[in-house]
């Protein structure tokens, strides 16, 4: 059974490239982004380590912190992280989780739990299934899950707009639409009623049905 939106995110310990972290610990009361990848030293992985690097200063200002993973020693992880900079233009500058073991891999399921033997001898193929990001809340609960495919980098930008829209609405009793971004108009949520939302929303919201009413961003 795949982790569900709204489980706790599974505790560890673990070796990264900044030191041993005890998972939960290390978030303390920030959000975080775990995503993951199948082998150091692989293409599509590397241009992703190198944007999200490129772009730490956009998840400091939202209080996320980022931490990588990828089926390899941590060694591994601070050799490939001098082509990262020498291909992409930046280092990563978060650590990276060494899970040659397979432990954080299968505790997320993203391996079988049957998973076992020398992670130096498996291809990129065999982890294929490393590929997931998970937003994590303060409250230690999984907010939201991508899974990509190895030929399909990750887009960056809308992680950061997800992140926008979580947060909002852990905050406001609000949704964001389709494509939403800050700013924006948002929804009423369906779990307020008229009564309440007029207490919110004493000067009113467009409803072009009635279980859509739409307002501006809260502040």
């Amino acid at each position: 059974m795949a982790l569900q939106i709204g489980a706790v995110a599974p505790d560890f310990e673990a070796e990264t490239t900044e030191g041993k972290i005890k998972f939960h610990d290390w978030i303390g009361s920030s959000w975080a982004l775990l995503f993951s990848h199948p082998k150091d030293f692989t293409p599509v992985c590397t241009t992703e380590l190198g944007a999200l690097a490129k772009l730490k200063p956009e998840f400091d200002k939202r209080g996320v912190k980022l931490i990588g993973l990828s089926v390899d020693p941590v060694d591994r992880h601070v050799r490939w992280s001098e082509d990262i900079k020498e291909t992409q233009g930046a280092a990563p500058n978060y650590p990276m989780i060494g899970d040659s073991d397979f432990k954080v891999s299968k505790l997320y399921d993203m391996l079988p739990a049957s998973t076992s033997g020398d992670a130096a001898t498996r291809t990129p193929a065999d982890n294929q299934t490393v590929r997931n990001v998970f937003v994590i809340g303060p409250d230690k609960k999984i907010k939201l899950v991508l899974v990509y495919p190895m030929t399909t980098g990750r887009n960056f930008q809308e992680i950061l707009r997800a992140i926008d829209s979580l947060q909002l609405t852990a905050n406001h009793r609000v949704a964001t639409p389709s494509d939403w971004k800050q700013g924006e108009d948002v929804i009423i949520a369906g779990s307020v009623t008229d009564e309440e939302a007029k207490a919110i929303y004493p000067q009113g919201w467009k409803a072009p049905k009635p279980y859509i009413r739409i307002v501006p961003q809260p502040k």
